[in-house]
């Protein structure tokens, strides 16, 4: 498994299932189009860039360039890295036909190419010199952010607080907070943002 320092924003779940195979790095998806209408997630992608860095990688395809395009667009050029994997013809193997271009997308790519496109775009490794506590599931717990009555809506008061998208999962959450934020400077925030 790869330790990139950057987090990386892929097209769907499949994309970031199979990323989440192959690196140690946070990974956060577009929704497809939907980025292009979701304010806070691109708020949310901003941030993510500015503080560790974020590496765009899309299918191939055409739809893939035009999410592409609008987030180069969008974040901050200086810190943002473009991954490109190959044009493969075929389909993957949960669908029953190929895409519209019978391209293979980035859930269909084998580890070796995706791992190629990454370093070809100039990841970096983690900085294994600099530890930080990271936030586990026990601290949203104790902070009664998870498995509580009253988690959801604690939980959607602190998204709003720190500019989140609303419908983000406690998992989510647990991957975006420990991007942003270590442990000690959660606590803090978190604390401040009153009950």
């Amino acid at each position: 498994m790869l330790d990139i320092q950057q987090a990386i924003v892929v097209e769907g779940r499949y994309d970031a299932n199979k990323l989440r195979q192959i690196v140690n790095a946070p990974v956060f998806e577009t929704a497809g189009f939907g980025v292009m209408n979701d304010k806070k997630l691109l708020s949310l992608l901003r941030r993510v860039a500015e503080k560790r860095g974020l590496i765009i990688l899309t299918d191939p395809d055409g739809a893939g360039f035009v999410i592409r395009n609008f987030l180069r667009g969008a974040l901050p050029k200086d810190r943002v890295l473009h991954a490109y994997v190959p044009d493969i013809y075929g389909k993957e193997r949960r669908k029953e036909k190929p895409g519209k271009e019978g391209k293979l997308g980035v859930e269909g790519m084998d580890e070796a190419t995706i791992l190629r496109a990454l370093r070809n775009a100039g990841v970096q490794a983690s900085d294994s010199g600099k530890e930080r506590t990271p936030i586990t599931k026990f601290d949203l717990y104790a902070c009664g952010l998870s498995g509580h009555e009253g988690s959801q809506a604690a939980r959607k008061k602190l998204l709003h607080a720190l500019d989140l998208p609303e419908r983000m999962s406690a998992n989510a959450l647990l991957q975006t907070l420990n991007v942003l934020y270590d442990r000690e400077e959660f606590l803090r925030t978190y604390s401040n943002i009153g009950d």
